[in-house]
């Protein structure tokens, strides 16, 4: 799943909406917290630049 929403967000990141919505979707399927934070991880060594906004919500709500 996690290389699932990988691709996903690489289709997506030309729109931060876009990008956000799914990102949102990504982590609420994902069942183990260190997938998430793999995930979120991953986002910001790729989009960090592109989507920093839409990053920093997800880190501060971070909760697991």
């Amino acid at each position: 799943m996690l290389e699932y929403f990988k691709v996903v967000l690489k289709g997506v990141s030309f729109d931060s909406s876009l990008f956000d919505k799914e990102l949102k979707k990504g982590l609420a399927s994902l069942q183990e917290d260190n997938k998430k934070q793999e995930l979120l991880r991953w986002c910001l060594e790729n989009f960090g630049t592109q989507h920093p906004q839409v990053l920093q919500t997800y880190y501060r709500q971070q909760s697991y």
